[in-house]
């Protein structure tokens, strides 16, 4: 028998963490392992009970949830973390994915995409809402003058890394970063090459000289 996915809830309002306990609880595949009320204590809980999920809130007095999931990004933790919200503009979508968030939900998500979105979090996958996903496909298709914003560094290693081959799996292991941080750097690349895939990308930065056959 498959063992449960172990899920924390953060979030600083009590009624939402006792709503979304319960809607978890009834079900043998999840174990509520505790909760917590601001990124500080989730940190704490994590380390203290290993869950496989963390549904994260974003906007918490005191430590919110990027600074949280950069925190447990930046330790090293393997736990997946599913942002829980009722915000989807850039200046939360963004930032958070960044950061190494696996996914990304809305609060009025319906129950059943709630629970499928938890387990294929545990899996590794990365799920958005519709209107996240279409934030992000908007930047792909108004992208910005590569002129105007070139390429930061670590887009650059990234965008080497794939131009040897690396799946961004194998790319997030040679940085030390998340996958979810991978695509999210791909996505910035796209957009300011004015390009919309992983070939296009490669051929258009030895087009411009940002790689060099053989460089490093």
């Amino acid at each position: 028998m498959t063992a449960p996915v172990r899920l924390l809830i953060v979030d600083d309002h009590p009624v939402v963490r006792d709503g979304l306990r319960g809607m978890f609880a009834g079900d043998p595949g999840f174990e509520v392992v505790g909760e917590a009320a601001d990124g500080a204590e989730a940190l704490t809980m994590v380390a203290r009970h290993r869950p496989d999920v963390v549904l994260m809130d974003l906007r918490m007095p005191g430590m919110d949830g990027v600074t949280a999931i950069g925190r447990l990004v930046a330790a090293g933790s393997p736990v997946k973390v599913l942002v829980l919200t009722t915000y989807d503009t850039d200046a939360d979508v963004l930032p958070a994915i960044e950061a190494g968030a696996t996914g990304y939900l809305l609060k009025d998500a319906p129950r059943d995409e709630l629970v499928r979105a938890v387990r294929a979090a545990a899996r590794g996958e990365s799920v958005l809402s519709p209107s996240v996903a279409g934030r992000l496909m908007g930047r792909l298709r108004t992208p910005r003058q590569p002129a105007e914003e070139p390429l930061s560094q670590r887009e650059l290693e990234v965008l080497t890394l794939v131009a040897r081959g690396s799946s961004n799996r194998e790319a997030a292991a040679r940085l030390f970063i998340s996958e979810a941080t991978v695509k999210t750097h791909l996505l910035h690349v796209y957009a300011k090459l004015g390009v919309n895939d992983r070939a296009a990308a490669v051929a258009a930065a030895y087009d411009r000289g940002l790689l060099t056959p053989g460089g490093r």
